[in-house]
């Protein structure tokens, strides 16, 4: 059987088919569309690439904005900033970020579709153009807060259509490099504020003397209207400020329409009151912060170790000091850890800034005499010596060292006294007699070993006078040195910043035994406080130089140490003026604000020979100068004055590493006057010797032998006692 053939596609177009016609031609059509479009997607995709490359081309502004350096405190706050260039007040947004709120009023107010658009707002260029067509003048603007932001960063016109278009050519350039938080962060420093002010932060501490992380709405507000016209607006000009009034009111309204702040909100900010004067940016360390600044030029923050409420306290309490007094009086303090070494408040003058009082020159640094404070290292030597003990008899009486005749301070003499007292009451010659046997060269060498720079007139040989004042030193390494006494004889180098701690090994170097400095704060603690304080609570002592130029007080309790000056900065006289009436009792005020970070003065050492005079060893009852028998030492008759062959330890040597042969060191000796007291490690070993060896008990490690003959001259030699 034949079947009949079904006519193709082609048959049927050619028979006339009109269904298949359309078909055929639907889809010829749908292929062109296809291919159009794809053409349409390729050249976009080519224009937007177009784009890019002529945006990633635009000429950019530096976009890193120079701001003032910060120095902070050690929580962070600022304690002094500096200007930009000539005069100009622009800081860095703080590190906590700003206020939230106040971001988003400024967003509601300039620019409500910042988060969506690209640095140009579409629809605001379509409405603004329609405000203009429809008015026949411009009515609102298209800026967006990127084009502003562009517009700050070259410093270019707001009406001129050709800067128009740049700053929106660079606004969207912006965005593409840094992003919508890059663009509000430079806004956040740029915006103008009136005078010499730039940044949201800078404005902050202007007008309401605050940082900017914490807002009230109206003060928010205020900081919104401002930058649209910084000079007409200004509210410290009272023909202007209800011009800042009326723009403040608006930013709230809109505030309240957007939903960032409530109705009861908005009306408690529009009767807030604007402020009426511009305020001074902090300069708290005022001097400590400009020497920092130049210790680290370009830095933008300057952290360091000040408490901000203990640096505002001294402040005050030095302005205080020097109230009522003649303008040309300043004063300095410091106030530091001597645990840790940190500084946590200098003053450098007590009116930064003034002229009469040379407010510019930082007097903790200044060289200036020390009158009485470098007694208590002289007989710190004399303890660690074992020349002296506090409960030794020394005469207070005229003497002459060469063509010197030192004076006490009221040139009276109080005869026959104990160490302890001619410390207490800071007399001249008991002290001068024990420089005198130490030697005024073993004396700076521990001074300068303490961290104290000492400086003598012409640089001139130190001579004897050197321990009343004869010298010079600044007000920090006073405190320096005492802090080392506190510490129980180990150095410490005081900082100001974090980074400067962290590298020091406060381990510090011995410089006088334990025993040694407890003696000597025990003394300092009994010395009666100034208007009736407590006694016992700090070790402290007092100095006034030659003519009344200086007056000191130097203390330290079991953490702290701090030191006070007060004077005129161009050393001329203060007539009346004290240590002990002037700057003692600041220094107290200032202990007084550590309340209860106070820390009592430590016990005595287990080494500490604590004795009356009748307990202790024959040479340590009276002073003797070595080189000298003692009338005491041996008995009635026996020549005071008798020239005799020095004392020398001849073994060990000293810095010997000595092999232990069994639990005993020998020791032997050259010269001095019998009997010999040894002492080891700062307890008596040997008493009343009359050879001039000895065996003593040693052990592994370092060890220091002293000994002391009948004249009370003393020698000692260190060693270490190694396993065989």
């Amino acid at each position: 059987m034949t079947l009949p053939l079904r006519p193709d596609s082609a048959a049927r177009s050619r028979s006339g088919d009109p269904d298949a016609e359309l078909a055929h031609r639907a889809g010829r059509r749908l292929i062109a569309a296809a291919v159009l479009l794809t053409l349409l997607a390729f050249s976009a995709d080519m224009a937007r690439l177009a784009f890019g490359r002529w945006l990633d081309a635009t000429p950019m502004p530096a976009l890193a904005v120079p701001t003032g350096t910060e120095v902070l405190a050690r929580d962070g706050s600022l304690l002094r900033a500096f200007q930009v260039g000539s005069g100009l007040w622009r800081l860095a947004p703080p590190a906590a970020g700003v206020d939230p709120r106040f971001q988003k009023m400024l967003i509601a107010w300039e620019d409500r579709n910042f988060d969506t658009h690209r640095g140009v707002d579409p629809r605001a260029v379509a409405r603004a153009a329609a405000q203009a067509i429809w008015h026949g003048r411009i009515v609102s603007g298209a800026s967006t807060l990127s084009m502003q932001t562009a517009r700050l960063l070259e410093r270019g016109p707001t009406a001129d259509w050709r800067a128009k278009l740049r700053q929106a050519r660079l606004a969207m350039a912006m965005e593409r490099r840094i992003g919508k938080e890059g663009v509000l962060s430079l806004y956040l420093r740029l915006a103008p504020y009136g005078g010499n002010t730039e940044g949201v932060r800078a404005a902050t501490l202007m007008w309401f003397g605050k940082e900017p992380t914490r807002l009230t709405p109206a003060e928010a507000a205020l900081l919104v209207a401002l930058p649209q016209a910084p000079e007409a607006r200004r509210p410290d000009i009272p023909a202007r400020r209800e011009a800042a009034r009326i723009a403040r009111d608006r930013v709230i309204a809109r505030a309240e329409q957007a939903g960032i702040i409530n109705a009861e909100a908005a009306e408690l900010a529009r009767g807030t009151p604007l402020p009426t004067a511009r305020r001074a940016f902090p300069a708290h360390a005022a001097l400590l912060a400009e020497r920092l600044r130049r210790q680290h030029p370009g830095a933008a923050r300057i952290e360091t170790t000040i408490d901000p409420t203990l640096q505002r306290a001294a402040e005050r309490m030095v302005a205080r000091a020097v109230a009522g007094r003649s303008e040309r009086v300043s004063a300095a303090a410091i106030l530091a850890d001597h645990q840790s070494g940190e500084i946590l408040a200098e003053v450098g003058t007590a009116d930064f800034g003034a002229t009469p009082r040379a407010g510019f020159i930082d007097m903790t640094r200044a060289i200036r005499s020390p009158g009485s404070t470098l007694k208590p290292f002289v007989y710190a030597l004399g303890f660690d010596e074992g020349l002296i003990h506090p409960d030794t008899l020394i005469e207070d009486r005229p003497a002459i060292f060469g063509r010197w005749q030192p004076e006490n301070f009221d040139r009276m003499f109080r005869g026959t006294v104990t160490i302890r007292e001619a410390l207490r009451q800071s007399l001249n010659v008991p002290v001068v007699r024990v420089a005198d046997a130490l030697g005024p060269a073993r004396i700076m060498a521990l001074l300068r070993r303490a961290g104290m720079r000492v400086e003598t007139a012409n640089h001139a040989p130190p001579g004897l006078a050197v321990v009343l004042g004869g010298a010079g030193v600044s007000l920090r390494d006073l405190v320096t040195g005492y802090a080392a006494l506190a510490r129980g004889g180990r150095t410490v180098v005081l900082t100001e910043t974090p980074a400067d701690a962290e590298g020091q090994d406060q381990t510090g170097m011995r410089l006088v035994s334990p025993a040694a400095a407890w003696q000597v704060a025990a003394i300092l603690s009994r010395i009666p406080p100034p208007d009736g304080r407590a006694a016992g609570r700090i070790a402290y002592k007092t100095g006034t130089s030659y003519g009344h130029r200086d007056a000191l007080s130097l203390g330290f309790d079991g953490r702290f140490v701090a030191g006070i000056w007060l004077g005129r900065p161009d050393g001329t006289p203060v007539p009346g003026a004290f240590g002990g009436q002037v700057a003692a009792p600041l220094l107290f005020d200032i202990f007084d604000t550590l309340g209860a970070r106070r820390r009592p003065l430590p016990p005595p050492p287990p080494e500490t020979l604590i004795a009356s005079n009748p307990q202790l060893p024959a040479p340590l009852r009276r002073f003797t100068p070595p080189g000298h028998i003692s009338a005491a030492a041996n008995g009635p008759g026996a020549p005071a004055r008798a020239l005799i062959e020095p004392l020398v330890i001849v073994f060990p040597p000293d810095g010997a590493e000595l092999e232990l042969g069994g639990q005993s060191v020998p020791v032997r000796l050259r010269g001095g006057v019998p009997p010999y007291t040894w002492m080891l490690n700062g307890t008596p070993a040997v008493v009343a010797l009359s050879e001039p060896v000895a065996t003593l008990p040693g052990s592994p490690g370092a060890s220091e032998v002293t000994v002391t003959d009948a004249s009370g001259a003393t020698r000692r030699a260190r060693f270490r006692m190694v396993a065989p």
